[in-house]
Parts: structure tokens; C-alpha cells; sequence
């Protein structure tokens, strides 16, 4: 107790650090990560992040400071999430696809002095993405496939030789845990700040909306770098004990004898990975007969895969996750039951998100209208990190405002129509319309480009430019496409340029993206 007869907040310390160690407590012998041929019970991983989080705190690395990490999957990858945690520092996973100017944005921005790098990513070209940054110190994390580390690094055996002690350092649970980096509309991606309150909140909505049990054991194949795979999946699963296995390859060549090796129960993906799944030669001859659950996100799930899903997984029960990073990241969940009968249906709010749909006016919009999806959550971001101006614009009226545009049915479920800040989620990955817009102008010949999210049968959905081109130019989609390449993340480069004489406009020359989709409703066969 406190002089003032307050219990001490050690007492009740929770972060995200401290559910390792009580799953360790509950079932130490008990396989906790799996990760080629690394294996970790409950109580080894325990101690290895207590050895992580002691060296990085004799390096300096302390309570508030940002820990970029640059990385695929891999059990290192999972060991520096939780010291990290333990030691009070902040979370900063970076996007291994961003090109080197967009990851030294991120590292500028976030004020980031320690970098931890997986391999395969040498060619990135990493003094120059260190230049005009904060990074004073880089760390090698293993991956999968024997690696060397780059010479001036520490690596993560180095980081092992900490000691074995639990570390006591008090992290209270309204601190930072995270910042996450998304795109918006903007060129420049903005941080959204996480406290451990707000992951932790979201770990309970995950396992209570998802049906997640200790029982499970989980394939994680979708990179840790986004939230999705990170705090719906591994988070939740390291919180219940769950049996934890680990790839950076999401190919159906390394997911479906993975899912045979491990007796694989639960597995997440994009829409795009389970077609590639299903359209694998090894499908049949891996038999996924242990698959039991399935989740889904990104993106819709075609009707016609629903379907075929259930004739060659019979097994499996499948959930739709809808959310955003700000809501650390799960919104809404359509739940097994009502996949045909909601089809194309973001689901209903979870358990700790309590949600409305609004006009410009923030009054609720009537069943069957379109309105704004807005939240109210212990979920939520606590703001963008260095942009108080952007957090106030976001939390106007009092709710945070997702951008998203929906109609809600008088059962509460959430249908989305639009999206206000026209992002597009093309295999799983956010692409902002503005900065691909932008990329294309500087093409001397553009007179006019609008960027719109197409239906692909590969992709779902795959990023379309638009062009007028100016009068007595002429200009090639090779050009295009290759100027984007060189400008910015592979993902993000369209995959169909069309030319055209005009582009659709109201009378008060707003451009009207919504013709343009129409016109692109059959999926192209690129």
C-alpha cells in the first residue's frame, strides 16, 4: 500500500507484457511458438523475453522510446513484441513493402533510434533509409532461412544473453504500446498511438467475438507488421495459451503443409490467400482436414468462394473481422451463421465498440441510409502521434470518425458502400488513391488522373488509373507503370491504366469516382 492507502500500481500492473507471463504461469510445458525449427514452450518464450527485454534495457532502450521494427514473421519477430512491452518502449512495426523514402518517413516521424531488421531486406538499401533519421542503432533479427547479419549489428543472439529475471519495471496500462502507421488520404502516412489499455481491450473483443480457445492452434502467415495478423490473432492467442506457428512465406507452397505438419485449427487471411488456397495443385493432397476455423478480412468474400469454401472445407466455420488500425484494429464481425444470409455484410459491433452511423450533421442516419461509421471504444487510438490537428479532425463531435461510408439493416448489421477517404485494400494491403494520384502527375503528359479500387479475380480488388492526357501528347500505360514502380511499394503501382477522353463530374466539377467504379464492374483478368 501507498502512504495514502492507495495499492501500489505494481499491484496492478497489466500490459501487454504481463499476459505472456501468466499464460507461462497456467502452462509452462505447453508449446507456445513454433517457427521452422525453433520450438518454445510457454515458459522458455517467458524467459526469452525477459533475457530480450533486459538487453535492450542495458542498451539503452527504455521506458518511451519507439522500437521500429523492419521485418517478415519469425519467432525473433514474436520475442521482441512482448520485451518490448515488458520494458515500457513503443511498438513500431514497419512495412517491409514500403520503399526507402516511405520507411525513412516512418522512422523520421516516430522518432525511432533502434531499428531491428529481418533478413532479406538488405537491398532496401539501409544507410540511406538511417539518413536524416534518429537511428543510431541496428539490430538482426533471424528469419526462417539461414541468414547472416549485416556487419555493425547486434544480433538476436546477443540479445539472449540478458538475464533470465523477470523484470520489474511497472508499465501502466494507459501507456503507449504502439504506433501503428496507416495511410488515409494523405500522401504521408499518419501514426496512430495505441495504449496497452486499447490492445488489450481489442484481445478481449477478438477472443469473446471469434470464439478463440486455448485449444486452438494458429497459423500465422499474414506479416506481424500489420495489426490484423499481430493483435487480433497472435496477441489474443499468446493471452489464452494457445500453440503458436509462425511463417513469413504466405504461399499456399508453404500454408497447406504447414497446416497438415502442425494440425492446424485456426488460420486468418485475406480473401486472396484463401483463393490461392483453394486454387492450389497441393490443395487436395495437403488435406486440411483440421481446419476448423476460419477467419477472413480486407475485403469481402465472394460469394461464389464462400460456397466452394464450404464444399472442400466442410470443417470450417468462417468469421468476417472488419475495423481499422485506429481501433487497434476489430470494429465488427460477421459471425459463421450469417455468412449467406448477410453475405457481403461487415457484421454487427463486438463486445467493446459501440458504433452509429451519422450524416455531416452527426445525426443517425435511418436503416437502409448511408452514413459515416463512427466509435466510440476503450479500442480507440489515443491520437496520431505529432498531429494533434489530424487527431481533433478525426474525434469531432466526440466520436472517432472512420471515414468509412455504410448503410446499417434494421438487425444492426453494417453493410459498407463507400469509402470516404477512398482507400483501397487491394491483397490485403491499404493503398491511398491521393498518393498514387499524386505519383501519376508528375508525368508531364497527365493532364488528369483519378485513381478507383477495381474488382479483381486474383486481388479482390487491384488499383486503376484513369488518365486524360494532355491535348498533343501521347502516353503509354508501359510508362505509366513503370514511373509508378520507381516511385513507390510494388502494391501500390496500378495493375490497369485506361485512357480516356474525360472524366465523370457533378456540375460543380467534384469528380465522381463512384461512374468510374461502375464502369469497371466485370473483374479483369490481369
Amino acid at each position: 500500500m501507498s502512504k495514502h492507502g492507495l495499492v501500489d500500481k505494481f499491484v496492478r500492473q497489466q500490459c501487454i507484457g504481463d499476459i505472456l507471463r501468466r499464460a507461462a504461469k497456467r502452462s509452462p510445458d505447453k508449446d507456445a511458438i513454433l517457427c521452422c525449427d525453433v520450438r518454445w514452450t510457454y515458459a522458455e518464450f517467458d524467459r526469452i523475453c525477459n533475457r530480450v527485454g533486459h538487453s535492450l534495457l542495458e542498451r539503452g532502450i527504455g521506458k518511451g522510446d519507439p522500437v521500429a521494427i523492419l521485418s517478415r514473421n519469425s519467432h525473433a519477430f514474436a520475442a521482441m513484441r512482448f520485451a518490448i512491452a515488458r520494458i515500457g518502449a513503443i511498438l513500431v512495426p514497419i512495412n517491409f513493402m514500403l520503399n526507402e523514402d516511405e520507411i525513412a518517413y516512418i522512422l523520421r516521424n516516430s522518432g525511432a533510434q533502434t531499428l531491428a531488421v529481418g533478413p532479406g531486406l538488405e537491398d532496401l538499401g539501409l544507410e540511406a533509409i538511417k539518413r536524416d533519421t534518429k537511428v543510431s542503432r541496428t539490430l538482426w533479427l533471424p528469419g526462417e532461412e539461414p541468414a547472416t547479419a549485416l556487419a555493425g549489428m547486434d544480433t538476436f543472439a546477443d540479445l539472449l544473453s540478458g538475464a533470465d529475471e523477470p523484470l520489474s519495471i511497472t508499465v501502466e496500462s494507459s501507456a503507449p504500446a504502439q504506433i501503428i502507421y496507416t495511410s488515409g488520404t494523405e500522401s504521408l502516412p499518419k501514426g496512430a498511438l495505441l495504449s496497452h489499455d486499447a490492445v488489450l481491450w481489442q484481445y478481449v473483443s477478438c477472443v469473446i467475438e471469434g470464439e478463440m480457445s486455448g485449444e486452438d492452434t494458429l497459423l500465422h502467415a499474414l506479416p506481424f507488421y500489420h495489426c490484423a495478423q499481430l493483435d487480433c490473432f497472435l496477441g489474443p492467442a499468446i493471452y489464452l495459451g494457445c500453440t503458436n506457428v509462425i511463417t513469413g512465406m504466405p504461399r499456399p507452397d508453404v500454408i497447406l503443409p504447414l497446416i497438415a505438419r502442425n494440425a492446424i485449427s485456426s488460420f486468418f487471411a485475406p480473401p486472396t490467400v484463401w483463393i490461392s488456397l483453394l486454387r492450389s495443385e497441393l490443395f487436395e493432397s495437403s488435406h486440411p482436414t483440421t481446419l476448423e476455423k476460419g477467419y477472413y478480412g480486407a475485403s469481402m468474400m465472394p460469394v461464389e468462394v464462400l460456397l466452394e469454401m464450404w464444399r472442400r472445407l466442410p470443417k470450417v466455420r468462417l468469421w468476417n473481422y472488419y475495423g481499422q488500425t485506429e481501433i487497434a484494429p476489430l470494429a465488427a464481425v460477421l459471425k459463421p451463421g450469417d455468412q449467406l444470409r448477410k453475405a457481403g455484410s461487415a457484421g454487427r459491433p463486438v463486445l467493446n465498440v459501440e458504433t452509429r452511423l451519422v450524416n455531416d450533421e452527426m445525426e443517425d442516419v435511418l436503416p437502409g441510409e448511408i452514413g459515416e461509421i463512427v466509435h466510440r471504444s476503450p479500442q480507440l487510438l489515443s491520437g496520431y502521434f505529432n498531429a494533434p490537428d489530424k487527431t481533433e479532425t478525426a474525434f469531432a463531435g466526440g466520436w472517432f470518425h472512420s471515414g468509412d461510408l455504410a448503410m446499417m439493416d434494421d438487425e444492426g448489421y453494417i453493410t459498407i458502400v463507400d469509402r470516404k477517404k477512398d482507400m483501397i485494400k487491394t491483397g490485403g494491403e491499404n493503398v491511398a488513391t491521393r498518393e498514387v494520384e499524386e505519383t501519376i502527375f508528375r508525368i508531364a503528359e497527365v493532364s488528369e488522373v483519378a485513381v478507383v479500387g477495381v474488382p479483381d479475380p486474383r486481388w479482390v480488388e487491384v488499383v486503376a488509373a484513369v488518365i486524360v492526357v494532355k491535348s498533343g501528347c501521347t502516353l503509354e500505360e508501359d510508362r505509366v507503370i513503370e514511373h509508378c514502380k520507381a516511385h513507390m511499394a510494388h502494391f501500390k503501382v496500378p495493375k490497369r491504366v485506361v485512357f480516356v477522353d474525360s472524366l465523370p463530374k457533378n456540375p460543380s466539377g467534384k469528380l465522381l469516382k463512384r461512374e468510374l467504379r461502375r464502369q469497371f464492374e466485370v473483374p479483369s483478368t490481369v
